[in-house]
């Protein structure tokens, strides 16, 4: 489904992106521009930019960028018709019935049948877990210390022991085996047929934060490989932007999150009154999760399994949550294996108690690197506070770098001064490291860009750049450079609303400009297109010079095209384009 373009447009102009964006990013005015740390990946320079005048924004850091529609697809995952709608409610708009783009249509309704039947499988899962079939798995739930409640409010369910049985019963709701193989609820193989994806497994229904199915994971009930079995990635179903249990968890008034490894953990947090628990989805903590708790908290406490590979994952998040400006602590749960374990064994106070006393990060990394070096020898001991003194050098506010300084000066019974010089000549090198580090992959990208394929866009972006910011110089190439001579077919279509509205004598509006298209990669590079900065410092002939070689680089780049379009027999018109191209360099313009 799809709205119009006044629509769009509408929605669009009555929301200010600074004041969209400002909700969920500190920005800082910096000349005509707003400034702050982007959202979409970790840095702790600030590289995001905002252009109230152009109501665009764009980070020079990823690359992301776009208006505060596009804004608001990336950073809460919606569609361009959910971002639409969102933007309408803020700014107190009723839209009219959704109308128009085939494709649009096609791609909301693909979305919606999905959703749907998201819910009819839950629902199919749901029922056999309370009928005959289910009577062992809900017999394994109820050993595991769930109530009914519970269990129902999280809609669990059991596929049963049956190659086809959600098949069967999806295709008599009318549902096509497309759709179904899409959904990844069902496989096909040739010479097996059709077959169902869960097959004896408790099922967990896996919500997005407005409570709608879009996964599934699966615990097997006897033996069977692997233990947990989670829905493979769709277009609805993205494993590193969601969290098992955030739709309960961000009602909570907690002011931090209790972040688990499975399931299971979280349930029974949540049983226990902790209705601030949430797990990632079968992987490790992602960057995209932490940016996503980080929109309702600023703490969340570790309570990963006490065994080697939960301290390992400990470790590996603590960084992420850090870098998205999450304080974070580590519950000590020994001498249990996991958050259920330690709920069953010792109760909802001791939980409690455990809470208020979790370990600061850097005391729950310190405790770790320690095991790794003997300390009662002095070769030991150097070795463990080099590494520690390496790991000080990340912290980059002085106060609190001092701050930890002196504590660990303090606890492993070293000078004050002393660590301080060994973090002052770790960081030196470390620094210089990087510079070299960030000048070879400035090389790189350099190299890349020499490519032929990266040097037209770059060229094409730069043409159309200049022609926005100087109209008049559309008028000189006008019968020269047409939309078809942009290799890119996203080029192809901003030159040809550039132009129409060039020759008509009106105005181009960036931030319509974007609305006009609904994928975010492609809103990133219309936005570079408009953030492109020509080098005024050059002198009148020395920007005609290269005024002129865009030109002619974008215009033999077509004709290359057009070539390669051609039928092996058209020599007549083989003949003419090779004609054009030979003329390029003697055209005035």
């Amino acid at each position: 489904m799809f709205y119009s373009e006044e629509i769009v447009d509408e929605v669009r102009e009555r929301n200010d992106i600074v004041d969209v964006i400002s909700r969920h990013v500190n920005l800082t005015r910096r000349g005509v521009n707003y400034i702050g740390l982007c959202p979409f990946h970790g840095e702790k320079t600030p590289s995001f930019s905002v252009n109230q005048s152009k109501q665009i924004f764009h980070c020079f850091g990823c690359g992301v960028g776009g208006n505060c529609i596009s804004f608001m697809m990336k950073y809460d995952n919606l569609t361009f018709t959910e971002a639409v709608k969102e933007l309408a409610d803020r700014a107190g708009m009723v839209l009219p019935e959704e109308t128009g783009n085939e494709s649009g249509r096609k791609q909301a309704d693909l979305r919606t049948r999905m959703l749907e039947i998201y819910k009819d499988a839950a629902t199919f899962y749901y029922y056999h877990l309370r009928g005959d079939y289910g009577k062992f798995s809900m017999e394994y739930l109820k050993n595991r210390g769930l109530s009914d409640e519970t269990i129902h409010k999280f809609g669990l369910g059991y596929s049963v022991k049956s190659y086809n049985a959600l098949y069967t019963y999806l295709k008599s709701k009318g549902y096509s085996d497309e759709l179904m193989i899409k959904a990844e609820l069902v496989s096909f193989k040739e010479g097996r047929g059709v077959f169902d994806m869960f097959w004896n497994r408790v099922m967990f229904p896996i919500m997005d934060q407005n409570n709608r199915v879009i996964a599934f994971g699966g615990r097997v009930m006897g033996e069977g490989e692997p233990k947990y079995l989670n829905s493979r990635e769709t277009d609805i179903f993205n494993k590193r932007r969601n969290l098992y249990g955030l739709n309960f968890a961000k009602h909570s008034r907690e002011k931090y999150m209790l972040l688990c490894e499975g399931y299971m953990d979280v349930i029974a947090l949540h049983q226990a009154g902790f209705t601030n628990a949430i797990a990632s989805l079968g992987t490790a903590l992602t960057e995209e999760q932490a940016r996503l708790i980080a929109r309702y908290v600023k703490e969340t406490v570790i309570t990963y399994d006490s065994d080697g590979a939960g301290v390992k994952a400990a470790l590996r998040a603590i960084p992420m949550l850090k870098a998205a400006g999450i304080k974070t602590k580590i519950l000590n749960l020994s001498p249990y294996k996991d958050p259920d374990e330690l709920i069953k064994a010792a109760g909802r106070a001791e939980f409690e108690k455990r809470i208020e006393n979790a370990e600061n990060s850097f005391d729950f990394e310190l405790l770790t690197m320690e095991q790794s070096f003997n300390l009662s020898e002095p070769e030991g001991k150097t070795e463990f506070l080099n590494k520690v003194a390496e790991r000080l050098t990340d912290f980059q506010e002085d106060l609190e770098r001092e701050n930890y300084i002196a504590a660990v000066a303090e606890k492993y019974f070293v000078s004050k001064e002393s660590l301080n010089r060994l973090v002052i000549k770790i960081g030196g090198a470390k620094e210089i490291r990087e510079v070299y580090k960030e000048a070879g992959e400035r090389t790189k990208k350099a190299e890349r860009a020499k490519t032929a394929e990266e040097g037209i866009l770059k060229t094409s972006r730069l043409l159309l750049a200049l022609i926005y910011n100087q109209p008049s110089l559309y008028i000189r190439i006008k019968d020269i450079i047409f939309p078809e001579d942009f290799v890119l077919p996203l080029y192809k279509d901003v030159a040809g609303r550039m132009f129409r509205i060039i020759d008509s004598g009106g105005v181009i509006n960036v931030a319509e400009m974007i609305s006009r298209y609904e994928s975010a990669d492609d809103q990133a590079l219309v936005t570079e297109i408009f953030e492109d900065k020509f080098d005024l410092s050059l002198v009148k002939n020395e920007q005609e010079k290269v005024f002129r070689e865009v030109v002619i680089k974008v215009k033999m780049a077509g004709l290359d095209e057009a070539l390669r379009r051609l039928d092996d027999n058209d020599m007549k018109s083989f003949m003419e384009i090779k004609r054009r191209q030979n003329e390029l360099n003697k055209l005035k313009f």
